[in-house]
């Protein structure tokens, strides 16, 4: 499977607004963002009008840049939203947000989701006692997310531990910080999706 390989911090400049790829980074004044606010390239500083394509691109990719996911997952994330009861822009950031990395980004058992990707890729993650080493593995209402017990006592989840696990989690998760286990007790909202993101114009580009 392909994925992209570039400098993270380039994907931020790009759609103008910090994506929080880089973990820490992304709060200290090394963040390439904060000091280059604007698109690289040789015409990254010159003020462009976007059409109403435009807009619906860069809704897109600023979203599939924010979770970690190519165009054929996207697109197929799409549709499993449109056959979901609801509305399915919110069908699709729900699916989106339950996807098991971004789950073990939530409950702050990694410093990003890219960090979660690679970690729950490494079989350092258990799903209802089994190991789940899928990163678009898609959660459920009452799954038990929890760091293996051989992988407690490593020096990345002490330090995850000790940086990241006490920060507030979203409320349809239940966390445990002290075991480094969480628990999916109900579905995410829109409301609980806190990054700037107009999902409606991603089902207008896709209902062309």
């Amino acid at each position: 499977m392909s994925k992209y390989i570039g400098p993270d911090c380039r994907l931020c400049r790009r759609e103008g607004m910090k994506l929080f790829l880089k973990g820490d980074r992304c709060y200290t004044e090394k963040c390439a963002f904060a000091r280059r606010p604007y698109p690289p390239g040789q015409h990254g500083q010159e003020r462009k009008k976007l059409s109403e394509y435009g807009m619906q691109l860069r809704e897109k990719q600023k979203v599939k840049r924010i979770y970690g996911v190519l165009e054929t997952q996207f697109r197929r994330y799409f549709e499993m939203a449109e056959k979901m009861k609801g509305i399915a822009g919110e069908n699709l950031l729900s699916l989106l947000e339950r996807r098991l990395d971004n789950v073990v980004y939530r409950l702050g058992f990694a410093s990003s989701r890219g960090e979660a990707r690679l970690l729950v890729s490494h079989a350092h993650f258990k799903v209802n006692g089994r190991t789940v080493n899928i990163p678009s593995y898609i959660v459920k209402v009452g799954d038990v997310i929890e760091v293996d017990e051989r992988s407690k006592s490593k020096t990345r989840f002490v330090e995850i531990k000790e940086k990241y696990a006490n920060k507030p989690s979203p409320k349809w998760l239940e966390k445990d910080a002290e075991n480094l286990v969480g628990k999916v007790i109900a579905l995410p909202t829109r409301e609980d999706i806190d990054m700037p993101i107009r999902e409606h114009l991603i089902v207008e580009l896709y209902s062309k």
